[in-house]
C-alpha cells in the first residue's frame, strides 16, 4: 500500500540526505539477536524474553500469518496491555508484510467499529478479558457485521470454546510454530518498502467525533526513534520501561521504537499503581520511564523514600503538559532528569530537549528542531515570516512527518501543503537555540489589542506551591474583547484565593495587562478525548456561561 502524500522529489530528498533508510524496525530485532542474542529484550509480568526468542517468536508468528494465507498489506487491529507479546505481535505483523494499528486497551465498541470498517481490517489481537471487561464477546459482534475480520487471535493460552470459527491462541501458535524451521525466503518476499509502503497506522485524539487514522512507512519513525535515542543518550545498556500505555507516544516513542535501535531492554508494567510502578523500577533497575504527567502526580503522592530509584537516569513524560514544580519534585524525588518534546500523531515529531540540557531549559522549551526539520514562525495576519528574536506560529516541514490521514487525500491536504510544510498552531518563539511554546494561536487571548499567552501565565502560576495545576482561558467581554480567567486545581488541602494569585503574578514582574482577571477553582479539568490533555473549549465554554448567567 503506497502512501497517499509522500512526492517522489520529497522521498529523494530525505534519502540523499540521510534522514531517511531503508530499515525497518524488524531490522533492529534481526541485528539485536545476531549481536545480542542472550540478553533479555523483553520482559512482562509474565515472561522474559531474549533478543534471539524475540526474533524466533516474531518469525513464527509472522509465517503463520502468511501460511494462513493473510494477504500482503492486510490491516490488523492489536488491542493489548502492556505486555511482551503485544510488542511480538507488531513487530510480527511488520514482518510479515501487514499493515497494524495499535490502539488502547479502553476503547469500546464505538471506536472499535469504526476503525474496523475503515480499515477493513482481517484480523484483531485482543486479550480474551482483560480488567473484567470481555473483548471476545464485543468483537464476535464486530466480526458478525463486518464479514472481511475473518481472524481473531488471543493474548490467551486457551481459546473459550464460544469463541468463534478463526479464533487462536496467539501465543500458542507462536510457541508450536517456533519449534519448526522458517523459511526466511518466504518472509523476505512479504518485507514492506520502509519508505514507499504502509507499515503502521495510528489514532489521533481529537475533541469531538471519532479518532482520525494516520498512516507512516517505517522511514519517518526509524529517522525519529533515531533523533530520540540521541538526545536521550540511550545504548544497549538501558532499560527503559512502560507505564504508560505502549499504544500510546508517552510510553511507545521510548519502548516500541526507539529501545531496539540501542539494543535497549524494555519492561512493560500492565496495571498501574504508584506504588507498583516504584516498585517495578526497583526490580527491574530501570533507567528510563515513559509516562503522561498524571502518573508522575501519582507517584509522587506515594512514599518514594521507600523504593531504591537509583537505577534511573531520565523520565519521558508526554500526552499533556507537565508543570515545572512538578517536574522539579520528581526529579529531586527520582533522581533522575524530565525531558521535554514536541510533536503529534497527525503531523509527527518537531523538537526534543537532550537529557543533559540545563534544567531551566528542560522546564521551560521544547529543545532544539530534530534534524532534516525547517521551520518558519509566520503571523496570524498575513502568514508572513515574522522577524527575528519574535513570536510566531510554527510551521514546520522534514522527515519526521507521518503520509496523511489513512486513504484522505482531502483531509491530508487541509494539513500538509503541497510541499509537506504543517503546523501545530503553537505560538512559539526561538531562545538559545530552544523552542519556547507561548500558547496556541486558537487559544491566545487578546485583550484590548494586547496579545496575551496563556502558556507564559500557566508556567508562572504553576510555580505556586498551592497550585497543582492551572490553565488559563479568554472569555467575551464587551468593553475588553476578552479578558482572562485562570482555572486552578489546588493541592490537596490548599485553599487558593483571588488576591494569592494577582500578588504572586505581580511579583513575577508580569505585565498588568497579562493578569487574570477572574480565578475559578475546580477540583478537575475536562480533558481532550484521550489524551489527557485540558480541553480548553469546554472551559472556555463554562466560563463564557458563567458570566452570562451573572450579567442575567
Amino acid at each position: 500500500m503506497k502512501p497517499i502524500r509522500y512526492k517522489e522529489d520529497m522521498v529523494n530528498e530525505f534519502l540523499r540526505d540521510g534522514y531517511w533508510t531503508n530499515e525497518t524496525f524488524y531490522d533492529f530485532y534481526d541485528r539485536n539477536a545476531k549481536e545480542y542474542g542472550d540478553r533479555e529484550a523483553l520482559v512482562d509480568n509474565k515472561y522474559r524474553v531474549t533478543w534471539a526468542e524475540a526474533k524466533r517468536l516474531v518469525d513464527a508468528m509472522a509465517i503463520s500469518w502468511v501460511e494462513m494465507g493473510i494477504p500482503k498489506f492486510a490491516r490488523v487491529i492489536i488491542q493489548s496491555p502492556n505486555s511482551v507479546y503485544g510488542f511480538l505481535a507488531r513487530i510480527a505483523c511488520e514482518r510479515a508484510g501487514l499493515i497494524s494499528l495499535t490502539v488502547y486497551p479502553y476503547l469500546r465498541q464505538k471506536e472499535l467499529e469504526y476503525m474496523v470498517e475503515r480499515t477493513e481490517a482481517t484480523a484483531v489481537i485482543i486479550p480474551n478479558v482483560y480488567r473484567k471487561f470481555d473483548y471476545l464477546e464485543m468483537y464476535k459482534g464486530l466480526q458478525q457485521r463486518f464479514p472481511h475480520l475473518k481472524h481473531i487471535f488471543l493474548f490467551d493460552d486457551e481459546v473459550p470454546e464460544s469463541a468463534p470459527e478463526g479464533t487462536y491462541s496467539l501465543t500458542k501458535l507462536a510457541q508450536e510454530r517456533a519449534e519448526q524451521p522458517v523459511d526466511e525466503s518466504v518472509l523476505a518476499e512479504r518485507r514492506l518498502d520502509p519508505i514507499r509502503n504502509v507499515a503502521l497506522l495510528t489514532t489521533t485524539s481529537g475533541t469531538t467525533g471519532l479518532p482520525k487514522l494516520v498512516e507512516w512507512p517505517c522511514a519517518p519513525r526509524v529517522c525519529t526513534s533515531k533523533g530520540r535515542v540521541d538526545i536521550w543518550g540511550l545504548n544497549k545498556d538501558d532499560i527503559t520501561m512502560a507505564i504508560a500505555p505502549h499504544a500510546g507516544g508517552a510510553a511507545g516513542t521510548l519502548t516500541y521504537f526507539a529501545a531496539p535501535i540501542a539494543g535497549a531492554k524494555t519492561v512493560m508494567l500492565e496495571e498501574f499503581s504508584p506504588d507498583g510502578a516504584l516498585a517495578l523500577i526497583e526490580k527491574e533497575k530501570a533507567t528510563a520511564i515513559g509516562v503522561v504527567p498524571t502518573h508522575l502526580v501519582r507517584m509522587l503522592e506515594a512514599d518514594t523514600a521507600k523504593y531504591d530509584l537509583s537505577s534511573l537516569r531520565f523520565i519521558r513524560s508526554a500526552g499533556g503538559y507537565l508543570s515545572p514544580q512538578v517536574a522539579e519534585e520528581a526529579e529531586e524525588a527520582f533522581g533522575a532528569a524530565i525531558t521535554s518534546d514536541l510533536g503529534t500523531q497527525d503531523m509527527g515529531s518537531v523538537s526534543g530537549c537532550r537529557v543533559d540540557d540545563p534544567k531551566d531549559l528542560r522546564r521551560r522549551t521544547v529543545g532544539r528542531m530534530l534534524p532534516g526539520n525547517k521551520v518558519r514562525l509566520m503571523d496570524e495576519e498575513d502568514k508572513n515570516e515574522v522577524p527575528d528574536g519574535e513570536p510566531g506560529i510554527l510551521f514546520f516541514r522534514g522527515p519526521h512527518a507521518p503520509a496523511g490521514y489513512f486513504r484522505d487525500e482531502e483531509l491530508t491536504s487541509t494539513v500538509f501543503s503541497p510541499e509537506g510544510w504543517t503546523s501545530t498552531g503553537d505560538i512559539v518563539k526561538f531562545d538559545q537555540e530552544c523552542l519556547w511554546i507561548l500558547g496556541r494561536s486558537k487559544d491566545m487571548i487578546i485583550r484590548g489589542g494586547q496579545n496575551i499567552y496563556p502558556a507564559e501565565i500557566e508556567g508562572l502560576l504553576n510555580e505556586h506551591p498551592k497550585v497543582a495545576t492551572v490553565a488559563i482561558v479568554g472569555y467575551p467581554d464587551r468593553e475588553m474583547g476578552e479578558r482572562c480567567c485562570a482555572y486552578v486545581i489546588p493541592k490537596s488541602g490548599q485553599d487558593f484565593s483571588f488576591e494569592e494569585m494577582v500578588e504572586f503574578l505581580k511579583g513575577k514582574e508580569l505585565a498588568m495587562f497579562k493578569l487574570p482577571e477572574r480565578l475559578e477553582v475546580v477540583d478537575e479539568f475536562p480533558a481532550v478525548g484521550d489524551s489527557g490533555k485540558v480541553n480548553k473549549e469546554t472551559l472556555k465554554k463554562d466560563i463564557k456561561a458563567k458570566i452570562e448567567a451573572e450579567q442575567g
